[in-house]
């Protein structure tokens, strides 16, 4: 889409435009950046729709650049992102290729829910099993907002999805997992499939044309194989053509991602069948696939009627631009349209109508009723709810669930207290570990990294005095008397003159009075020990002495 954006682009300049490539002034962002700021909501307008805010189009080169950026994935494979997160893709059964994601850090694993389908035409089903076990969860699947439905008499309302706790191991899983993947929505796609192919081969059989601008693929692919059969089937020889300069490509790259494609494609696989007809059909010239509206392949082959398959759903960038100009008073032809999109804004500029307009409702997400039973399964810590959906499926305001909106920014509570590291084996035989009151500890010499979402502690580089390093933390306070001892070894005198000592303990509060070889004094208090000399030499030996007698690592 984009790339044909840019090149409906370039067709404008070159019959309207300036050849040269250089922005209008007005588009410079220099002269913006300096108004004050009323001017520049004037320019640009309160929701950035004025031409203050627009942006010159990019070129064919900075899409390029932009899709080396891209990094892609093969089905459930794991990539690390910066060592910190690793991110792993699931399928959604939307469309091939199309994902959940979950991404798992040091502190929390989290799981992305967009719209789903459970049982899938063409793409692999939902894998909800793989996003379970996640401490948060995404909900962000909302394909239900544009529903209609009533929801009192479709009993949507059920028990309430509540946080995870023992009452919620009474639903079996396999039971709940067995209730989502029934096939009921799938036969009900498929019965769509067949009203389209029907009223498109009436159209065509009374002389008219089918312009089709959906653009999802798998619903397109499934289109092709119907209504080839529906029309071999009959007496009628209608070209199918198909119009998009990435038509190839993309029908190119169905055939070589099974992992992606249901379990029924896969069979096709291993049984040495073409995974989708348009392959075999392709070959049986029957459908006809060209890059361009103005091909001279396109102009020498065309034959009326017929059925087009090409972009865009938006009516305004495309060869279905052109074909619903020619096609729009012709009362035999047929233009299907996915519902959801302003069909009477959508087809304004062409006007008056005279074309047959199908709008066909395909499924796009999770059903209402298959939300909660979802959620039960998955059993997350904390779930991440729209607010828009509240009135639709009616969830409890348990502390597990927190709703967001549009623009807002949430804080999370942390999931997790403390952080698992993993330690190199060879430096973990090297701990000496020392008992405190309630826990023990022990000193860490290592390299701490980020590697997969885990910390790592190895084996850094070592200094020749390493095993001489001295304490680096110190507790408790020191006997006084057996520090005088310490400091008289090294030459140092002094008397306790002041000892608080009970007979009880013998670590209490005092204070020690140097006066042999330079004037000094030690203050040890019950919350730490202060050494007060203007000599830094006899300081460095006094503080020598106490690392004796405390207990340190």
């Amino acid at each position: 889409m984009m790339e044909d954006l840019v090149s409906m682009h370039m067709e404008l300049r070159q019959f309207y435009g300036p050849e040269d490539s250089s922005f209008l002034q007005w588009m410079r962002w220099e002269g913006l950046e300096v108004l004050p700021s009323e001017l520049k909501k004037i320019a640009s307008g309160t929701d950035c729709e004025e031409l203050g805010a627009w942006m010159p189009l990019y070129s064919a080169v900075d899409v390029k650049d932009c899709m080396r950026k891209v990094q892609t994935l093969k089905y459930a494979e794991e990539a690390c992102y910066n060592g910190t997160l690793v991110i792993k893709a699931f399928s959604s059964g939307l469309e091939i290729g199309t994902c959940n994601w979950t991404i798992n850090g040091p502190k929390r694993n989290i799981a992305y829910i967009s719209s789903s389908i459970f049982v899938s035409t063409h793409a692999m089903d939902f894998n909800f099993l793989g996003l379970q076990g996640n401490d948060l969860i995404i909900f962000s699947d909302f394909s239900t907002l544009d529903t209609t439905e009533n929801m009192e008499n479709d009993n949507t309302y059920c028990d309430p999805v509540t946080s995870s706790n023992a009452s919620d191991d009474l639903y079996n899983l396999e039971e709940i997992a067995a209730s989502l993947l029934k096939d009921d929505e799938s036969m009900e796609e498929m019965e769509k499939l067949a009203f389209i192919c029907t009223c498109a081969f009436d159209s065509v059989r009374a002389g008219g044309s089918v312009l089709v601008p959906i653009d999802r693929l798998g619903i397109v692919l499934c289109l092709l194989e119907q209504m080839s059969l529906l029309l071999e089937s009959s007496s009628l020889k209608v070209p199918i053509y198909i119009i998009s300069s990435v038509a190839e490509e993309l029908l190119a790259f169905t055939n070589i991602i099974p992992e992606w494609l249901c379990k029924q494609r896969q069979e096709k696989l291993f049984s040495g069948e073409p995974l989708f007809a348009h392959v075999k059909l392709i070959k049986e010239r029957k459908i006809h696939v060209f890059p361009a509206v103005h091909s001279v392949e396109l102009l020498t082959n065309w034959q009326e009627p017929c059925v087009v398959f090409c972009p865009h759903w938006s009516l305004r960038l495309g060869p279905v631009v052109h074909l619903l100009r020619y096609w729009c008073s012709d009362p035999n032809s047929l233009l299907i349209l996915e519902s959801g999109d302003d069909a009477n804004l959508a087809l304004l500029p062409f006007k008056p109508m005279a074309m047959k307009v199908l709008q066909c409702s395909f499924l796009s997400g999770i059903s209402l009723q298959k939300v909660q039973p979802l959620l039960k399964a998955l059993q997350p810590k904390l779930l991440l709810f729209p607010k828009d959906l509240r009135c639709k499926i009616q969830i409890s305001e348990a502390n597990t669930i927190i709703h967001y909106s549009e623009n807002e920014t949430l804080c999370m509570p942390s999931s997790k207290e403390s952080t698992e590291i993993d330690i190199a084996t060879d430096l973990a035989s090297q701990f000496h570990w020392k008992t405190l009151k309630q826990e023990t500890v022990t000193r860490l010499d290592g390299e701490l990294f980020m590697d997969q979402g885990k910390h790592r502690l190895l084996s850094g580089f070592r200094q020749a005095d390493s095993k001489q390093h001295r304490p680096l933390l110190h507790w408790g306070s020191p006997d006084l008397k057996r520090l005088l001892t310490e400091l008289s070894k090294m030459g140092i005198t002094g008397t306790l003159k002041k000892n608080m000592d009970s007979a009880e303990s013998k670590n209490a509060a005092g204070i020690i009075d140097i006066d042999d070889p330079e004037k000094a004094l030690i203050d040890v208090r019950e919350t730490g020990t202060v050494i007060i000399t203007a000599d830094e030499n006899l300081a460095s030996h006094i503080f020598k002495a106490i690392d004796i007698v405390l207990d340190g690592i």
